[in-house]
């Protein structure tokens, strides 16, 4: 059996006297800071169901409320439970997924708040997607003319190996260099082309999925 449970037979002496003196030493601080008298009494329901009173913390209720009583009857103040190591260690891991939780719902309200701030309407955000949108067609426009470029060069490249062409491996190295150079231009031109097209995609998507949060946020506002 554990030793950490005041309520378990084998709990050490040493351990009893010390979590008493814990709780009443916090019981001291809380009646000081209070201003409350001496003679206070101890109440409870232990897990037997019997009413338990004392003038200190009552052991056998460590795991439950103890309400504190003035000479009168009236209620002071209560003591909350003893928490046992284990429970501190979920109750933390709960509060900081409620934590975790509220920064969301924080971040996603400042997220909105960014949203109506820079588009307004509709009208500023389908011009925000056509300058984003632009931007891709001028790289395609590049890669394309690039790639122009490259089938005219082949063309030249092609011309020179004419004379070769009954025996490829008596070409020149140079001219060996300018063709594999050519291809690997147009293996990245390609590549090019294709990371353009994922970006337009991409691009849609966001404005798509900002557009509809929007139409919401504009409705609300």
């Amino acid at each position: 059996m554990p030793i950490s449970n005041p309520l378990n037979p084998n709990f050490l002496p040493s351990a009893r006297v010390l979590v008493i003196a814990l709780l009443m030493g916090a019981s001291g601080a809380g009646a000081q800071d209070t201003g409350a008298a001496k003679g206070s009494i101890y109440s409870c329901v232990d897990g037997k169901g019997r009413r338990l009173t004392s003038d200190r913390p009552i052991v056998e209720c460590l795991d439950r409320e103890q309400r504190v009583l003035s000479g009168t009857g009236v209620v002071k103040r209560v003591v909350p439970p003893s928490y046992t190591a284990e429970e501190r260690k979920r109750m933390e891991a709960e509060r900081r997924l409620e934590e975790a939780a509220r920064e969301r719902v924080a971040e996603e309200k400042r997220r909105e708040r960014a949203l109506l701030t820079r588009y307004p309407n509709q009208e500023m955000h389908d011009k925000a997607r056509a300058e984003a949108l632009a931007q891709v067609e001028d790289v395609v426009a590049a890669v394309k003319k690039r790639a122009n470029d490259l089938a005219k060069q082949r063309l030249e490249i092609d011309a020179e190996m004419e004379f070769y062409k009954s025996d490829i491996s008596k070409a020149p190295s140079w001219l060996k260099r300018k063709v594999e150079d050519n291809l690997q231009q147009v293996d990245i031109q390609n590549r090019f082309l294709t990371d353009q097209a994922q970006e337009r995609a991409r691009l849609n998507a966001r404005f798509d999925e900002e557009l509809a949060k929007l139409r919401q946020l504009w409705a609300g506002k």
